[in-house]
């Protein structure tokens, strides 16, 4: 069984790592291409190898890029490249993807596996803290409006920031994909019963949630793959 460490384990939110471990392998490991699994085994090697996106959250972006036709999108936090390769994979030949992160060493841990793949061609790589990077894109009249997809796996206390701007630089209809949003299970933990190290990215997540959940700018639904997705439809 080549999901049975216990990084995989980790990664996802079901109690039972049997459970989980069946799910990849009956569902998910069986359609993941060759070069996403050689990028993720390369990635299980890495020290932060929990801050990879999870595969089962990632065959759902799939199906979402495949669902709105998506050709143009944008990813806030690459790391080593799982969700970037996966989304370069997916959408069509002509389309283009905007990556953004301040980590450029990571990025070339997967760079190689991306090259091969012959998809790099798709990738506008931007080492750059978000913020500033989606300034820029906004002043762009174009830009505005333009993009079909979205995906944050970033720095969760800019989530609310980033949120803003993507929204402006989203079309109607398109989707953004939130990760770690239930961030370990500690959303619905008493205070007291949540590791010290996880507490200020706990709340600033909690918050983040409320927020989208009164948004009536969009469709929200939060599933429990990964570290827990929210998926985002714009409405207008």
């Amino acid at each position: 069984m080549e999901g049975k460490t216990k990084k995989i384990e980790n990664k996802g939110l079901l109690q039972s790592p049997e459970l989980y471990e069946y799910i990849l392998e009956t569902t998910v490991y069986p359609r993941e291409l060759q070069p996403l699994k050689e990028l993720r085994l390369v990635t299980a090697d890495h020290p932060w190898s929990i801050m990879a996106t999870a595969p089962d959250a990632g065959q759902l972006m799939a199906m979402l890029l495949k669902m709105i036709d998506a050709k143009k999108t944008i990813e806030i936090g690459v790391f080593t490249g799982y969700s970037l390769l996966l989304t370069a994979l997916t959408i069509p030949d002509d389309g283009k993807i905007t990556a953004i992160d301040v980590d450029r060493q990571a990025y070339e841990i997967g760079l190689p596996i991306i090259r091969k793949a012959g998809v790099e061609y798709k990738v506008n790589f931007i080492e750059s803290e978000a913020l500033p990077a989606l300034d820029g894109l906004l002043e762009c009249s174009h830009n505005k409006g333009s993009f079909d997809f979205a995906f944050v796996d970033a720095d969760k206390i800019n989530y609310p920031k980033y949120h803003e701007r993507l929204l402006k630089l989203l079309k109607k209809g398109g989707i953004i994909v939130y990760d770690n949003t239930l961030w370990a299970g500690t959303v619905a933990m008493a205070e007291e019963c949540v590791p010290e190290v996880m507490k200020a990215r706990r709340n600033y997540t909690m918050e983040f949630n409320k927020l989208l959940a009164g948004d009536s700018r969009l469709e929200v639904s939060q599933i429990p793959l990964g570290d827990g997705i929210t998926v985002c439809r714009l409405l207008c």
